[in-house]
């Protein structure tokens, strides 16, 4: 006999010698099983209803080339997004003294002036105003303590800024926007 063969008939001997060791099981036949109607489960109701998911499709995209870079002035402090030519795209700067920040976006909104704003984690659509006469943007503000800010500095990796009939940014959330946040709620 082959090798193989001999442990395979082991195999087998061994498994008809352990069958012989199991004793036979009861030949009294079990107790008919009625049936009962019931009925499903009546589902619980919820507490309090889920969030709206956030739309996570912006979060493949790829990020706006460019980079941060933060500046101090009297009563202000900026965080500046500038493309790779060095033109500023965006910016969030802190007013001091009323302890609000400005998120702007370089360019004009087509239509109604709105800053909508996208992270890990939340998602909102601020009004806005359109400014600047040389330089076009489109500005929205909020409260130094708003849980968006929070948002945008804690989401992993990016956030989106988007402004109608303007490119969406796609931006970094690098240490220059927390800084600036920070700044504000001092």
């Amino acid at each position: 006999m082959k090798p193989i063969y001999a442990h395979a008939a082991g195999a087998l001997a061994l498994s008809f010698t352990i069958a012989a060791c199991v004793p036979a099981p009861d030949s009294t036949p079990a107790p008919e099983q009625v049936a009962t109607a019931t009925s499903a489960p009546t589902p619980t109701p919820s507490a309090s209803p889920l969030p709206p998911p956030v739309q996570t499709d912006w979060i493949g995209r790829p990020q706006t080339a460019g980079n941060w870079r933060y500046v101090s002035e009297p009563g202000e402090t900026l965080a500046i997004f500038a493309d790779t030519q060095g033109e500023a795209q965006a910016v969030l700067s802190c007013r001091m003294g009323e302890r609000v920040i400005d998120l702007a976006r370089a360019g004009r909104a087509t239509g109604s002036a709105t800053v909508t704003i996208r992270t890990e984690t939340a998602s909102r659509t601020l009004a806005a105003q359109a400014s600047g006469s040389t330089q076009p943007i489109t500005v929205a503000t909020v409260q130094a303590r708003d849980p968006l800010l929070d948002a945008i500095a804690l989401t992993r990796g990016r956030f989106a800024m988007e402004v109608p009939g303007r490119p969406a940014l796609y931006l970094p959330a690098w240490a220059e926007v927390t800084r600036v946040i920070e700044d504000c709620r001092r």
